[in-house]
């Protein structure tokens, strides 16, 4: 098992699915699920350029 350490409270955490800390319940900043290996912030850029395409292609079917 890994050790990892709350970066709130500074204790060690061994369980190696947990999400949040045992002792003080914060975040432990750690990735999860089939995108979990993705940055957030690449995904969030992905999304808004996806909105923006479809926005895009909206408003040029309207003006046709």
């Amino acid at each position: 098992m890994a050790e990892c350490i709350c970066p709130n409270c500074g204790k060690p955490i061994y369980d190696d699915e947990a999400l949040l800390c045992l002792y003080c319940g914060e975040s432990l900043n750690r990735s999860f699920g089939f995108l979990g290996g993705m940055k957030y912030s690449f995904l969030r850029y992905l999304i808004y350029i996806v909105t923006g395409v479809v926005l895009a292609g909206f408003i040029l079917l309207f003006l046709r």
